[in-house]
């Protein structure tokens, strides 16, 4: 368990990349790992590992290593990805397909159960063997279906239309990938922002840095 709910968000943002590299591990079958070897297969610093875990009570046995089953199990709790949580979808165009089709959702604890849009040439279809529902009956379904997230692949004017009708049905767990702040407008709500854009700027500028770091070589 936590040693304190004042994990710094560095922290938590690295969790899933833990948990990928260790599910991978317990795929291979493999049984135990140190913080070295799990370091160097991650490329960071063991000192940051065991800091990392240490924040959820360590996991580790001094002369052992971790137990990749038992450091999955704990992940996996930690995450909550142990826990069903019912999802629906806002968006069925080109980005809200492929996030329904091309995510386990399932492997990470969510259930999809209901894809919503505008577009009637979209309405009707099936997305994964999942119809799309208008979304004018979004307020209804949530009602009935235990939902508890809302996964937002609409633009950022849909959502500010939207929003109050899904708050007011008790969503506050948003995935958004709109530019929209939710969290601005319902301060009790959780909010996961994807910004591709901000990613890709991201790369833009660690590419730039290695460019001037390779001419400032060269001189």
């Amino acid at each position: 368990m936590p040693k304190s709910n004042k994990i710094s968000m560095s922290v938590i943002r690295r969790l899933p990349r833990y948990y990928r590299f260790i599910s991978e591990l317990a795929d291979n079958g493999e049984q135990r790992i140190s913080s070295g070897k799990l370091a160097e297969l991650m490329n960071v610093t063991a000192s940051q590992i065991r800091q990392d875990f240490n924040c959820f009570g360590g996991f580790g046995q001094q002369g052992y290593g971790y137990s990749i089953s038992y450091l999955k199990s704990e992940m996996e709790n930690i995450l909550g990805l142990n826990k069903v949580n019912n999802a629906i979808i806002l968006g069925a165009g080109n980005l809200g397909k492929a996030v329904a089709l091309h995510i386990n959702f399932a492997e990470r604890g969510f259930n999809i159960k209901g894809i919503f849009e505008t577009n009637p040439n979209i309405i009707g279809t099936k997305i994964n063997d999942i119809e799309v529902m208008p979304e004018s009956q979004v307020d209804e379904f949530i009602k009935n279906n235990d939902i508890s997230i809302a996964m937002l692949c609409i633009p950022r004017q849909s959502v500010a239309t939207i929003i109050d009708r899904l708050y007011n049905c008790g969503i506050k767990a948003y995935w958004n990938f709109s530019h929209f702040d939710i969290a601005r407008k319902y301060s009790d709500t959780v909010v996961e922002n994807v910004h591709m854009t901000d990613s890709l700027m991201t790369l833009s500028y660690r590419m730039n840095e290695k460019l001037k770091s390779e001419e400032k070589t060269e001189e």
